[in-house]
């Protein structure tokens, strides 16, 4: 039986047919002593295509070249007429979900430190409801050339971290493939600012190039974990320990699925994945939807001051998207209560999310970005708590105005996942779940994922993020202010459906401080707080109905 010399053999088979065809068309042009102008045209196509093939497969700067050699430069050919012909067969630059076409291009552009400026005009409808935009000032500022960066560490830790006002949010290695973190973790490396490992461990990738960890903890406690599944405080306190890990964030819930748990079945545990997350090879690797290491907004705030303290005072925290308000305020209680904060909080919306999820859940579980972390922000100010706590935001971040936005919101710094897998060569064709990932960002199988050359994409990530920081300088500067700390809900408007304009101040209330102590905070806020307890997470059904009334 003639087996197929490639695996997966239609990613090949046209560079395989050009080979063969130079071979047929070089015998039969030798057979004919060489005097068949035709045939001689055909074999230095044929060769011609071939040595394109060849240099496809051994290049290292575009991963869909490598995976499909010769037919992945139609890509190409499309993106270049695009420009003249998109109204009438292609995508226009505001189409494409979830990241429309010109979001995906400023990425890719500023990862390849090309030209990221647009001419003509926005193609933006700016009287369209839900269209946002930055006050401008007659006086702008000089735009701020130091690093921006955000010291996180309450009066508990013992190791504050200066981290970047951009960084990479959790993704998984299993999720992403061995090069694609490998490239992550050197650009983070390389650009000075954080990855987030993901629930599924630290692994060798990780380390690889030694680039500051955020070592992300979910219900499966893989990487400090019992055989029965329990978290095991001396091996967390052995991983921890290791100096490239800066940060401690406790995974509650995702954008993508909150509230879920999941499975990896036992037939994709490997040996390296039993070994990263300290399971068992074969044996379905399970990570429950709600944590066995507490149970109540007091266990959990003191399981975080255990980590801290496991972790020789490394800042601590807790990630999450925000859905009953009372559970959130239920929290803030508890730290009032029991005097323990975290060193940090992300908010993740419901908008992120890389891995994949049931449409139920992605679609119709959790809340928005904005509105959690305008809950938690205002929560924490109503609290008298807000000073001792730094709050991240991940949630499709991708520009600069998304950055301030959200800064504007009460973030102290800002994470984003997809962005950073499209400077590393994702092209948005949402297989990250198939195993098939077209460019070998989202994929295990060793042959795509050689199409990801990490030095050269870990180059990407690294101007991709200096090259939106600066960005974010800039529209500050624009703005008339010297620090995105100083971004207000004031200073951003929006366009509602009727076609009125309103602040964001007027979307997104803000609290007082310590209003929520003294019985204030409006509806929102006054029959929530009143309905949570530190002692539980979930009230009486009729506490909540009261609440609502």
């Amino acid at each position: 039986m003639i087996r197929w010399p490639f695996p997966e053999p239609g990613r090949y088979t046209v560079f395989v047919l050009c080979i063969l065809a130079t071979l047929g068309l070089s015998i039969a042009l030798w057979a004919t002593g060489g005097g068949a102008t035709l045939l001689l045209a055909m074999t230095a196509v044929a060769a011609g295509l071939t040595c394109l093939g060849i240099r496809d497969l051994t290049q290292t700067r575009h991963a869909i070249l490598r995976n499909y050699p010769i037919v992945g430069h139609l890509r190409f050919i499309m993106e270049s007429i695009r420009p003249e012909m998109r109204q009438y067969f292609f995508e226009a630059e505001q189409d494409g979900a979830p990241f429309p076409r010109d979001i995906r291009a400023i990425v890719y552009q500023r990862a390849k430190h090309e030209l990221d400026k647009r001419p003509f005009g926005t193609q933006k409808n700016v009287y369209q409801p839900a269209f946002e935009w930055l006050h401008h000032s007659i006086a702008p500022r000089p735009v701020a050339a130091a690093p921006q960066r955000v010291r996180i560490g309450g009066p508990d830790c013992a190791q504050p971290y200066l981290a970047s006002l951009l960084n990479i949010s959790a993704m998984s290695y299993g999720a992403l493939s061995a090069n694609a973190i490998r490239a992550l973790n050197k650009g983070a490396r390389n650009g000075g600012f954080a990855h987030d490992t993901g629930e599924g461990g630290v692994s060798a990738y990780h380390r690889e190039y030694g680039g500051d960890l955020i070592w992300e903890i979910g219900s499966g406690y893989f990487g400090c974990r019992r055989a029965d599944g329990s978290f095991c405080p001396d091996a967390f306190a052995q991983r921890a320990a290791d100096p490239q890990i800066k940060m401690i964030e406790l995974k509650l819930s995702q954008g993508a699925k909150p509230g879920h748990g999941g499975v990896l079945p036992g037939a994709k545990v490997t040996a390296e994945i039993a070994a990263i997350r300290g399971v068992s090879i074969g044996v379905d690797c399970v990570s429950p939807a709600a944590h066995p290491a507490f149970r109540t907004p007091l266990e959990l705030v003191r399981f975080i001051a255990d980590l801290r303290r496991l972790s020789g005072g490394k800042p601590t925290g807790f990630k999450l998207c925000i859905g009953h308000p009372w559970e959130f305020l239920a929290i803030v209680k508890a730290m009032l209560e029991t005097g323990i904060t975290p060193d940090f909080i992300v908010i993740d919306g419901k908008e992120g999310g890389t891995g994949a999820a049931p449409l139920e859940f992605m679609d119709h579980l959790g809340m928005p970005l904005r509105d959690g972390l305008s809950f938690a922000h205002n929560a924490l100010v109503g609290a008298n708590l807000r000073d001792r706590i730094r709050l991240g935001a991940s949630g499709k971040i991708a520009t600069a105005f998304d950055m301030a936005r959200v800064m504007a919101l009460g973030a102290d710094w800002c994470n984003s996942a997809r962005a950073f897998m499209f400077a590393v060569g994702c092209i948005q064709a949402q297989q990250c779940h198939t195993d098939a990932c077209p460019t070998g960002v989202a994929t295990q199988n060793p042959l795509r994922q050689r199409a990801i050359v990490p030095e050269d994409k870990a180059t990407r990530v690294a101007s991709f993020h200096h090259e939106t920081l600066i960005a974010l300088a800039e529209i500050v500067a624009a703005a008339g202010l010297d620090h995105p700390t100083e971004l207000r809900p004031q200073h951003l408007m929006r366009r509602g459906a009727s076609g009125e304009v309103e602040t964001f101040a007027h979307l997104y209330p803000t609290l007082a401080q310590g209003e929520l102590l003294t019985g204030g905070g409006g509806p929102r806020y006054a029959s929530n707080w009143a309905i949570a307890r530190a002692e539980e997470f979930k009230p009486s059904l009729e506490a909540v109905a009261n609440a609502a009334e």
